[in-house]
């Protein structure tokens, strides 16, 4: 099964992290600058590592150089299961 989720990404932030806006939109703040694809390398790496799979079952299906990216996840999990991993446990209600 396969999930696809969007995601707002933020290069050269100094950190690699993922959480949830006030708009409830999942938002990864990204340690490397968007250049050659490194910030895009960075994001499949980090989801990737969040949920515990390989990088072959994380890719980017729209938006290579947009900052709103489409990703499709191979996994089991639901979006919220999804969602709460990739922002460390925290609980999110989707609406």
């Amino acid at each position: 099964m396969a999930l696809q989720i969007i995601i707002k990404v933020i290069p050269s932030s100094g950190r690699s992290t993922c959480q949830i806006d006030k708009n409830g939109t999942l938002k990864c703040s990204l340690k490397s600058p968007p250049e050659k694809g490194k910030a895009n390398d960075e994001l499949v790496r980090l989801v990737a590592e969040k949920l515990d799979l390989t990088r072959n079952d994380v890719s980017i299906l729209l938006g290579k150089t947009a900052r709103t990216k489409t990703i499709l996840i191979k996994t089991t999990k639901n979006e919220q299961e999804v969602r709460t991993l990739l922002c460390d446990g925290v609980q999110l209600k989707i609406s």
